[in-house]
């Protein structure tokens, strides 16, 4: 933790600020090791404090050994005020993605009653941005939340069968998830079948699969607070014709994804990456289908940067980790989505996933 806490104080630097006020939850575990849903950091050149309520006071003091703790109740204006005065801090930053609109006219109207010439200063991905490039200690956590939720697609997938709902399906992988040792799943399971797989976040219904149809499948597991993100399109019985639309689009998808993973390598942009995919559906004559990034960094958060998308401009560095997931999505008939988790590894990505395709 005093090693990340030494990077931000870096970037406090660079950016000409003196403290901020940490209230994002994963930028709060990551700083400072505290999984409790309530608390802020206020980090200064040389102060680390972690505020929080009598619920969570030991709690933090087991989890955040480098951080002085300062017991908190009430409204912010009830002690806030307090811990402002003792620091006193010129220029302070707040994270203007997760701050509302309330809390920041809660806190100008308190930095203005200070007096003490404080003034707030929005930042927007300033911790995130270390969270991108992932130590190896917290791969490690990915990873074995990877294999939990590959174990778990394996075991599930040979019992799907006609009739079965898309809720029942969900249910059973989600058993499986926590059976398998994970934490509460880090987001809601998709399983959209038929036309509803023509839906990218489609929820689960009480719709009864049928065969020849597409099953689409979204699902991932936790280990020690890190995700994995993982995705499968599978039938129950594959249409015996090459030139059958849901051999088309598998086969499209498949190939695209898998030219991705080779292809991609140190240095690139998340726009370049996008590109590669996004020209073979293209060509495919699916351009229009593919209508949403290629992937997303995953960590503490299922979706974190970096961004894998039009427009991107995050540079994919050794270290990060991220999905792999094009898809082709036809209204009335339903879609196809791969995704794998990938961490950049001397220069290439390096497949973390193995659930079968």
């Amino acid at each position: 933790m005093n090693n990340r806490i030494q990077k931000l104080r870096d970037k406090l630097d660079k950016e000409g600020l003196d403290g901020i006020l940490i209230s994002q939850a994963e930028n709060r575990r990551y700083l400072s090791g505290f999984d409790g849903s309530a608390g802020y950091l206020l980090i200064t050149p040389k102060s680390s404090i972690l505020a929080t309520d009598f619920r969570y006071t030991e709690q933090a003091k087991a989890q955040a050994p480098d951080y002085e703790i300062y017991k908190i109740s009430g409204r912010v204006a009830e002690w806030f005020p307090g811990l402002l005065a003792e620091l006193n801090p010129s220029r302070l930053g707040f994270e203007s993605e997760n701050v509302t609109f309330n809390m920041h006219k809660e806190l100008s109207r308190i930095v203005r009653k200070t007096k003490a010439g404080t003034r707030l200063v929005p930042v927007d991905g300033l911790v995130e941005s270390l969270r991108m490039v992932k130590e190896p200690e917290e791969i490690e956590l990915i990873s074995r939340a990877v294999e939990i939720a590959d174990r778990a697609f394996e075991e599930v997938e040979s019992r799907i069968k006609a009739g079965m709902t898309e809720k029942e399906i969900a249910w059973e992988l989600e058993k499986a998830v926590r059976e398998q040792g994970s934490q509460a799943v880090p987001f809601d399971i998709i399983v959209a079948s038929g036309p509803n797989a023509a839906l990218p976040h489609h929820k689960p219904s009480e719709r009864k699969i049928k065969a020849q149809e597409p099953i689409v499948i979204d699902m991932g597991a936790k280990v020690g607070g890190y995700c994995s993100d993982l995705s499968r399109t599978v039938y129950l019985d594959i249409p015996p014709y090459k030139e059958d639309i849901c051999n088309r689009v598998y086969d499209t998808v498949l190939g695209a994804q898998l030219a991705a993973i080779a292809m991609i390598i140190e240095g690139m942009s998340g726009e370049e990456a996008d590109h590669i995919p996004r020209l073979m559906i293209q060509d495919a004559g699916f351009g229009d289908a593919f209508g949403h990034a290629l992937g997303h960094g995953v960590g503490l958060a299922e979706h974190e940067m970096p961004r894998l998308g039009p427009n991107s401009k995050d540079i994919l560095t050794e270290g990060m980790v991220f999905s792999v997931e094009p898809g082709i999505y036809l209204n009335g008939w339903g879609g196809v989505r791969i995704e794998d988790l990938v961490v950049m590894e001397n220069g290439k990505t390096r497949v973390l996933s193995k659930a079968k395709k």
